[in-house]
């Protein structure tokens, strides 16, 4: 274990300076927690109270009602004690305490109480930017969709995230072009109607506006170089489409996709990849055959940069390997089960010493409310100081260079790779 004081003093030193978090799903017209649901049942807790024993883990409605919230409170309480032990469950702890002045368990006679405290803050815009303050964030990359009225561009930067075009989904083999219609309100049902939906498609992304768009890389869907004359012949059988026809659809629109994204010269193609669906929530799952996917992908569209949140653990050294070799791949911080500190600890110790610091990204939230990035954020500071405290006493780094380094990843990289500003505007 590195010496403690050590240990503090780096701690010290990443929360002198702000960060950027490059991928969130933070929604301009709600930025806060709207009560006690938005933080004890975020989507990474509920799979915490499943493996508790808690019936089922579905997601809360987008806009859950008071009857809802209630429900799903009173189902998720039994369950809290045997969840405690869950790092999960320590970032709820952290934001009950550290933000809110909460200190108690979370109990069925009491969880009211500390409900309204946080419903009474959810609409407070100054709340909002103090808590981006205390997490030390200058800026969040959210979803295009989730601006509304531009209400909170002083903190946020945009993805455009519409459309998944090789994202598998049970049962659903003809679902990439199920997304290209969603997206567009198109019909496809020839190659002529592929061409005008991905041209609308296209036409539809705000450019100068979003920083990056975003896909999931499936390693259910075995990727291959498909021709305009095998999608066609693919659309035929769409309505009894199979697995072999799911492949052709992805493969061909993923391309397709990225080479007209190619073209544009500054957005930033932002995929998650080794995590895929198991009952309501997703397990970590990676085939090696994917990964070789990736890198033909990054030798055909060579003047597109591709960012990486990868959810498997056994993966790092592969992707690592292959930021080595590419300057238009970066990696980013730890997505989803990956977000555990035995593997954000070994990630970051792999990508530090294999990886130039101008090709990874140290962090970003995932978080749908402000409260779980100023949780996660405290995790990670507290993490990464181990970390380089490590490397410090192994005598591979200075801490003057270990602080330089941590810059590099958590603020000028994803500016310059992003082109997010690292001093918010003025609200």
């Amino acid at each position: 274990m590195p010496d403690t004081a050590l240990v503090r003093t780096i701690e010290e030193g990443l929360a002198s300076f702000q960060w950027l978090d490059v991928h969130t799903h933070l929604d301009a017209s709600h930025l806060g927690a709207r009560g006690l649901h938005d933080v004890l049942l975020y989507h990474m807790v509920l799979s915490d109270l499943k493996s508790a024993g808690m019936e089922q883990n579905a997601r809360l409605s987008e806009h859950p009602d008071d009857s809802e919230v209630s429900r799903r409170i009173d189902a998720a309480l039994p369950y809290l004690p045997a969840s405690g032990n869950t790092s999960c469950m320590w970032g709820v702890r952290i934001i009950l305490a550290e933000l809110y002045d909460w200190r108690e368990a979370v109990t069925a006679d009491n969880w009211r109480a500390i409900h309204d405290r946080i419903k009474e803050r959810s609409g407070d815009a100054r709340w909002h930017r103090e808590m981006m303050r205390k997490a030390g964030v200058a800026r969040a990359m959210s979803e295009w969709a989730r601006r509304h009225d531009g209400s909170a561009d002083d903190i946020l930067d945009y993805c455009y995230e519409l459309a998944f075009f090789s994202r598998a989904k049970a049962g659903v083999h003809d679902i990439p072009v199920g997304e290209l219609e969603a997206a567009t309100g198109r019909v496809v049902r020839t190659l002529a109607d592929v061409d005008e939906a991905m041209a609308a498609y296209m036409a539809a992304i705000p450019r100068g506006q979003v920083r990056s768009t975003a896909q999931h890389i499936s390693t259910d869907i075995r990727y291959s170089a498909v021709s305009r004359e095998q999608m066609a012949q693919a659309l035929t059988r769409r309505d009894h489409a199979g697995p072999a026809e799911r492949d052709i659809y992805a493969s061909y629109l993923l391309r397709y996709f990225l080479g007209e994204l190619q073209k544009l010269g500054s957005i930033v193609s932002q995929f998650s990849i080794g995590a895929e669906p198991a009952g309501e929530e997703t397990y970590s799952i990676l085939h090696q055959d994917t990964i070789a996917a990736v890198e033909g992908l990054l030798r055909e569209f060579p003047r597109l940069h591709f960012q990486v949140f990868l959810a498997s653990d056994h993966a790092n050294q592969a992707f690592c390997s292959l930021a080595r070799q590419y300057g238009n791949l970066s990696l980013a911080g730890y997505w989803w089960h990956s977000f555990f500190p035995p593997f954000i600890e070994r990630a970051m110790e792999a990508r530090l010493d294999m990886v130039s610091s101008a090709r990874q990204v140290g962090f970003f939230s995932d978080a749908y409310c402000l409260e779980w990035q100023y949780a996660k954020a405290v995790m990670v500071r507290k993490l990464l100081s181990r970390v380089l405290a490590m490397k410090i006493e192994a005598g591979q780094y200075t801490t003057d260079l270990a602080l330089d380094i941590a810059r590099r990843i958590l603020r000028d990289a994803p500016q310059e790779l992003m082109g997010m500003r690292s001093k918010p505007s003025s609200p």
